[in-house]
């Protein structure tokens, strides 16, 4: 019964052929166990991180490679038919240096993100990288990695890459004009990669909008505004408005008018500019330097005091200005410092 055809092939081949395919299954899946239970339980033992994300990263491409080899020799055994047997010819050498491709994308980006994203977070020791950076590098790393990987696979096909790259050319410059947009994009996440006008993490204002930045890409720039709501801005509209970079303000500068009633002492005056100038002693967070108070107005109604002061950078924004003006209405209190509140004042005269 064994040597009965079936498909030009005897069935005596097609279970040879079959077993060599369960054979890889059943081999991948110890090699999986083994890895779980007894490699990666050596190496992180090791001090040495590397032997960790190598075994860790070359596991899926030894079992796709180790399936294709399975297929390849059990395919080899039998008379497909010669069209057949080129498909499978030509789809096995690309797949193969697509896995290989895909293990060294792997294995960079492990590295990468092993490496070099705890410097890009540590901005204290490591200032020449970022998030953004980081971001940026990746991309373009894999993007050559998967480039120099697509054009061997269609060498070994027989595609003459050279004349690809030319008809591409050609039909690159009527696509450059269809997609000037897209392409000023690109440029502008160029610009904003290497002129760094803002980070990942920052808040910024552009436009009307408000808020932080959570994402940088090469088309565009995501920002989370302070309502909670994702923003998508084109990276040209950034190049070409003005960005203000809250985050990267020294200090925060509140301006304040505060307005006493007309009967206040020319001494008591003096006394609530000494309470604001001491504002940085009675309060966290108030810078101490260029505190600026001055009596600058007669308005209708009261005695104005311009009083300028600065929040420490990191410093709540919120909480900061809140005790401050707590700490004024306790003080102007205790020393009867009254405030002034629209009034009129009518003088009637008496006919004699």
């Amino acid at each position: 019964m064994l040597e009965q055809t079936f498909y030009k092939n005897t069935i005596h081949d097609w279970i040879i052929s079959l077993s060599i395919i369960v054979g890889a299954m059943i081999l991948n899946k110890i090699i999986i166990l083994l890895n779980k239970y007894v490699i990666q339980k050596f190496t992180s033992k090791t001090k040495n991180k590397l032997d960790d994300i190598l075994f860790r990263m070359l596991e899926s491409p030894v079992l796709l490679g180790i399936a294709l080899a399975a297929i390849w020799f059990a395919s080899r055994r039998l008379d497909l038919g010669e069209t057949v047997e080129n498909v499978i010819l030509k789809s096995y050498k690309v797949l193969t240096v697509i896995n290989v491709t895909w293990f060294i994308s792997r294995l960079v980006n492990a590295l990468l993100e092993e490496y070099l994203a705890p410097k890009a977070a540590d901005q204290n020791t490591y200032k020449h990288l970022d998030i953004h950076l980081m971001s940026i590098l990746r991309r373009t790393v894999l993007a050559i990695i998967w480039s120099f990987g697509i054009v061997m696979a269609l060498n070994n096909v027989g595609v003459n890459v050279g004349t690809l790259i030319a008809g591409l050319g050609i039909g690159g410059l009527a696509f450059a004009l269809a997609a000037q947009d897209t392409i000023k994009n690109i440029f502008g996440g160029f610009t904003i990669f290497t002129d760094r006008p803002f980070r990942i993490g920052d808040r910024i204002k552009v436009d009307s909008f408000d808020g932080v930045v959570e994402d940088i890409g090469i088309r565009s720039t995501r920002i989370r505004t302070m309502e909670k709501r994702m923003i998508t801005i084109p990276n040209y509209k950034l190049v070409e408005t003005s960005v203000e970079n809250i985050s990267e303000e020294p200090l925060r500068r509140v301006l304040m008018k505060l307005g006493l009633t007309y009967n206040t002492t020319p001494e008591k005056m003096n006394e609530a500019m000494a309470i604001l100038r001491d504002m940085p002693n009675r309060v966290e967070n108030v810078e101490s330097k260029d505190v600026v108070v001055a009596f600058t107005d007669f308005t209708d109604y009261a005695l104005v005091i311009t009083f300028i002061y600065f929040i420490r950078k990191n410093a709540d924004v919120m909480a900061t200005p809140s005790n401050v003006n707590s700490e004024i209405l306790r003080a102007f209190n205790a020393s009867e410092l009254q405030f002034a509140y629209p009034t009129q004042t009518l003088y009637l005269e008496k006919e004699k």
